[in-house]
């Protein structure tokens, strides 16, 4: 990390970041250029492994694309805040924000894990919801990165 003084360590932190962050942008390996897309997502921590899912259907490019190769670059922000130019000078524009990007494989959620993942990422953006349709649940894929890597780091507003 070049700026090292806006990097975040703190796993606490860092799960608040989480907390915050209301889409998760995946990137895939689809050929000869990359596959990006935002996801509503949800997050568990078991122990010091962050693991992120996010659900879509059984069949499609997404899908498809996962299947061929299941390695994956996220990324999740908040916190934005736009820094005004000091005087004249246009270049002292900046922005404020936290952000976490990392790397992972995807592996789909077994089905007897998907209501408990499925609530959590309902959970995530408030939503108490425990029961689902079971046609509309049967078509549904959830995927879970296994978090590899992750640099998370902010910068903050000038006070």
């Amino acid at each position: 990390m070049r700026r090292k003084d806006r990097e975040i360590t703190e796993i606490n932190y860092i799960i608040g970041i989480l907390d915050k962050a209301e889409v998760l942008r995946i990137a895939l390996n689809n050929g000869d250029f990359p596959y990006i897309l935002p996801v509503n997502f949800g997050y568990e921590r078991v122990g010091e492994n962050l693991v992120l899912f996010f659900h879509g259907s059984n069949e499609g490019e997404k899908h498809a694309i996962i299947e061929k190769d299941n390695r994956v670059t996220f990324e999740v922000d908040c916190g934005h805040k736009l820094i005004i130019p000091d005087g004249k000078e246009a270049c002292s524009v900046s922005f404020a924000y936290e952000s976490i990007i990392g790397q992972g494989i995807i592996e789909k959620a077994a089905e007897e894990e998907k209501p408990r993942l499925l609530s959590a990422l309902l959970m995530h953006y408030g939503i108490v919801g425990d029961k689902f349709n079971s046609v509309l649940f049967a078509k549904t894929a959830v995927y879970k990165i296994k978090v590899l890597r992750y640099t998370a780091k902010r910068r903050q507003a000038d006070k």
